[in-house]
């Protein structure tokens, strides 16, 4: 086991110390600490807020942590990226997620993959989502294929091939939803935001 994993492990056993709040707890945590208000941590920001739960790391440790489970390569950690790292052990599987959660998050990938392949690509998004309004294609700075793509390495895993397996979109949402008490409001977010 590497540092980032043993500081990883330190911090799954301080949220194991708060109850069975303790995730739900610590994104509220990290949200308080998004001081600029991007919906995710830089490394000053990482590092402060792991000070505040007793596991004071250098600035070297803290960005080997960011590194680690910075999945869009944004250079920052955002709060579903953290959260699915607490709840992402090394080396046990995850927990299951309820049939609730499963069912619902199955409907909106169904809804995403227009083709029915059982992949979610670019083409299958231009049926469902419209990235014209999006400020950087109103700006000029970006077309509606590269809005598209970024939306979609959203849900994709490490490797950003342009495709998004039910696999990789049960993964994106397994973080959402380490971050919501109960079932209720995880297939209301869900059904709201996609609609369903």
């Amino acid at each position: 086991m590497d540092a980032v994993d043993t500081t990883m492990e330190k911090l799954r056993a301080q949220c194991l110390s708060r109850g069975a709040s303790g995730i739900q707890g610590v994104a509220r945590f990290f949200r308080r600490l998004d001081r600029d208000g991007s919906h995710s941590l830089d490394v000053g920001e990482l590092q402060r807020g792991l000070a505040e739960l007793g596991l004071v790391l250098d600035a070297a440790e803290t960005e080997g942590v960011c590194r680690r489970w910075d999945r869009d390569g944004s250079g920052t950690l955002d709060l579903e990226e953290f959260l699915r790292a607490l709840r992402l052990p090394p080396h046990p599987p995850q927990p299951p997620m309820s049939q609730a959660r499963e069912a619902v998050i199955a409907a909106a990938f169904a809804k995403l993959d227009r083709s029915g392949d059982g992949v979610v690509t670019v083409d299958d998004l231009r049926g469902v989502y419209s990235g014209r309004a999006h400020p950087k294609v109103r700006s000029g700075e970006w077309t509606e294929e590269q809005v598209l793509r970024h939306f979609l390495d959203n849900f994709d895993s490490s490797e950003k091939d342009g495709q998004v397996t039910l696999a990789e979109f049960q993964d994106y949402y397994s973080g959402v939803s380490a971050s919501m008490d109960t079932d209720e409001e995880f297939v209301a977010m869900m059904t709201s935001a996609w609609r369903l």
